[in-house]
């Protein structure tokens, strides 16, 4: 009997470590959902926030580059601090989503409270009363008009080689990313794949500002 029971705790082992998986180290915003964490690529779980090409829209109708401006408050915040964070998925870009904490704290939620992410409803619902609060307070986006990242998400993949948004944005074998204009000597060739991480863009500033460097030829 002592037998048996001792295999069973060794087969459960692996699962509970797997379960337990935690990373630790210095933070790499990339943009303000998504951080190198010691090395590791983490999506922060259960908020969502503007890419970095999205614009919003001020009270008096002026638009300005709302991406930017949040990853910058984000890297002002956490860039170079320690985090720990708690594995509890993969995306389907194998990213490690995590709930992250900086000095104790809760990323996510401070994120979401200060206005500079949504909650993401579709994967969590945690951080909904810190979104209700920074709403009421008008705090950091949600003093003008914002749109949801995942609806602003949706519309740039349904862009097609027939609209406006005709520059490919490709990654290279070594993960390089890399804009063609029409005309340029690969375009024709090149093929986007979304489900890589490939993008149309409606304009080469849009593409820098998202990372993308312009094809050589």
């Amino acid at each position: 009997m002592l037998r048996i029971c001792f295999v069973f705790v060794l087969t459960l082992l692996p699962m509970a470590v797997e379960a337990a998986e935690i990373l630790s180290g210095p933070v790499r915003v990339v943009d303000a959902d998504t951080w190198d964490v010691g090395g590791i690529r983490v999506r922060l779980h259960g908020i969502d926030a503007p890419e970095l090409d999205q614009t919003c829209q001020s009270d008096d109708g002026a638009h300005w580059s709302c991406g930017v401006w949040v990853t910058n408050q984000v890297r002002d915040l956490y860039q170079d601090e320690k985090a720990r964070c708690r594995v509890l998925d993969r995306d389907r870009y194998r990213r490690a989503v995590a709930r992250c904490l900086v000095e104790g704290a809760d990323a996510g939620q401070i994120l979401v409270a200060r206005g500079l992410a949504f909650a993401y409803r579709k994967y969590a619902t945690v951080y909904v009363p810190q979104e209700r609060a920074a709403v009421a307070a008008r705090a950091g986006l949600h003093a003008g008009k914002v749109q949801a990242p995942w609806l602003f998400r949706s519309m740039s993949k349904a862009a097609q080689p027939g609209s406006d948004c005709k520059i490919k944005g490709n990654i290279s074998a070594r993960g390089e990313k890399i804009y063609h204009l029409p005309g340029q000597k690969f375009y024709a060739r090149t093929r986007i794949n979304e489900s890589k991480g490939e993008r149309w863009f409606c304009s080469a500033a849009a593409a820098r500002k998202a990372g993308w460097r312009r094809a050589r030829s």
